[in-house]
């Protein structure tokens, strides 16, 4: 009895360092773990796979929709006008639409350099006047040169 208690044991202490084996790794790291880290590695490159895949979907959809722009435009050309005068109208009239970055950049500009200057000199208003024109001066330069990198302004 004491020889059979005591294979039991040493089989019990055999299986429990096979397990212990099996869960950690060849250098000592748990195996569960390192699965879960590849997991979630999988699943971030999965997303990155997916973003990669929306942002060629909207290219596509972006030429698609510049070509039927392209289409449209020579269909007007086509049945309005042969002169270049009436396409160039068309052209500027549809990038003319809200305010351009010059304006905003004014009228934000005069805004704070309104407040700046009213907080600044407190005496009947004139610092606020003249902070404001020369936010409005600046704000102008930085919009314009805006409108220019945008092609709005020549």
């Amino acid at each position: 009895m004491k020889t059979i208690l005591s294979l039991v044991a040493i089989a019990a202490i055999v299986a429990a360092c096979n397990s212990d084996a099996k869960m950690n790794g060849a250098n000592g790291t748990d195996v569960v773990a390192q699965k879960y880290k590849d997991s979630l590695k999988m699943v971030r490159d999965s997303l990155k796979l997916d973003s990669f895949k929306k942002a060629e979907a909207q290219k596509k959809e972006q030429e698609q929709a510049a070509l039927a722009a392209q289409a449209r435009r020579e269909n007007s050309v086509r049945h309005t006008s042969y002169s270049s005068t009436t396409t160039q109208s068309q052209a500027t009239q549809t990038k003319k639409k809200g305010w351009s970055s010059a304006a905003k950049g004014a009228v934000i500009g005069a805004g704070a350099g309104a407040v700046g200057g009213a907080i600044i000199d407190k005496k009947n208003g004139r610092g606020a006047i003249i902070g404001g024109l020369i936010g409005a001066g600046t704000g102008y330069a930085i919009g314009r040169g805006e409108d220019k990198k945008s092609g709005r302004a020549k």
